[in-house]
């Protein structure tokens, strides 16, 4: 295995963790999901004649829900470049998933700078599939 080949292989994993770390993190919202359910439903107790209305519990529904879809979009997205870079495939797309994974601090950053440093190698656009310039040559 060359030394490209081993560095794609270990950022491809390095992917799927951060990806996992970023479903994690996206699930949080869940307590405020139920307590809004809660509220919308009836089931949470109020005290002695105050009512909670029901626009906050639909507040707390909306936002969190939002949350957790777009955070798990996130990290399937984060988990499809890190397929992508196992099967040498999409480019661009390996490019632009490790440039949005910098939005995971602090190790989204840090997959962020290798994985660039590693994709604009000659060698690795090549196992791409991707023609190579050289210096000379412009279009």
């Amino acid at each position: 295995m060359t030394k490209d080949e081993e560095h794609l292989r270990l950022l491809s994993i390095f992917h799927f963790v951060v990806a996992g770390m970023t479903a994690l993190f996206a699930l949080f919202p869940i307590i405020h999901l139920v307590v809004g359910l809660a509220i919308v439903s009836g089931a949470l107790p109020s005290p002695e004649g105050d009512e909670v209305p029901g626009f906050v519990g639909w507040l707390f529904v909306v936002f969190s829900g939002t949350w957790i879809i777009l955070g798990l979009a996130f990290a399937a997205m984060i988990a499809l470049g890190g397929r992508a870079l196992r099967r040498r495939q999409h480019y661009t797309f390996c490019l632009v998933v490790a440039g949005l994974a910098c939005l995971v601090m602090p190790f989204g950053t840090v997959l962020c700078v290798f994985t660039i440093i590693v994709l604009m190698r000659d060698s690795v656009k090549e196992m791409f599939g991707r023609p190579v310039q050289s210096a000379g040559t412009a279009t």
